[in-house]
């Protein structure tokens, strides 16, 4: 794991302006506002408190967050499915959501973190890269590749996993959406300089091309697909990744015109 910071001052070449990036700041906003409101968080009185608002995280998670075999079969779980959930907390039974909108369930989860260390991992990402993606996408584009990645991302993850045990498991955070702007960030910016601390050097600074940096973390995702724990939708990563690459290497293949910030430095 790397802690990414990226270096200033900043170029086209290296990275991005000073731009204020609105709707980076905005999706970060509104991620840190839905936590805070939520069970997971714990500022609520109405999800209670112990096992009760840790129940009360599952059932917030089930009818917020993407389910896989609701996105597969177009509608809500029932009962019977429901009840194959393992409870969080004995006595925690999940109730059926029939007016949930499977296809809007997966906007509504780009917004919903299981606690602010999730929120956390992901904003820091996005803090540091999403400036320089907007930038050169446009504001209403970014948006858009947002979204767009996120949705193709969290679909993907539902299609591999149809039949599985976690098919009626709720998918819930940014991360594949966020993975899209570090793979148009490794696209568009590849020799940025970026500041990462690494907890296997005691975190210990190291200023490391974008290219690598972004580049080992794709790799460990890919890696961590077959071997990693549960708990992580790493499949989600490598396709939001590979979706936000392609998306951004689109962009400067095709002659589309991209918004270029002013030189503020001399390129490394």
């Amino acid at each position: 794991m790397v802690t990414p910071v990226l270096d200033q001052p900043a170029t086209r070449d290296t990275g991005p302006p000073g731009r204020p990036a609105v709707v980076t700041l905005g999706l970060i906003a509104l991620g840190a506002l839905v936590l805070l409101t939520g069970p997971s968080f714990g500022l609520n009185p109405r999800y209670g408190t112990g096992p009760a608002r840790v129940c009360a995280e599952q059932r917030y998670e089930q009818r917020w967050g993407a389910v896989p075999a609701e996105l597969i079969g177009g509608r809500p779980l029932t009962a019977g499915q429901l009840a194959e959930l393992p409870p969080v907390v004995p006595g925690c039974t999940v109730s059926p959501a029939p007016h949930k909108i499977p296809v809007l369930s997966v906007l509504s989860s780009l917004f919903v973190h299981a606690g602010w260390l999730h929120l956390l991992g992901n904003v820091l990402f996005l803090f540091v890269f999403g400036p320089g993606v907007e930038e050169r996408f446009g504001r209403v584009r970014f948006l858009l590749l947002y979204l767009c990645v996120g949705y193709l991302a969290t679909y993907g993850y539902a299609v591999a996993e149809a039949g599985s045990t976690d098919s009626v498991r709720a998918l819930v955070g940014a991360s594949g959406a966020i993975a899209g702007v570090l793979g148009a960030y490794l696209r568009l910016y590849p020799k940025a300089r970026v500041t990462t601390l690494v907890p296997l050097l005691f975190f210990l600074p190291l200023r490391l091309p974008a290219w690598l940096v972004l580049g080992l973390w794709f790799v460990l995702q890919w890696w961590s697909v077959h071997s990693g724990g549960p708990g992580v939708a790493y499949l989600v990563h490598v396709i939001g990744f590979t979706a936000g690459y392609l998306a951004a290497w689109a962009g400067t293949a095709l002659p589309i015109r991209w918004r270029r910030p002013p030189r503020t430095g001399a390129p490394e």
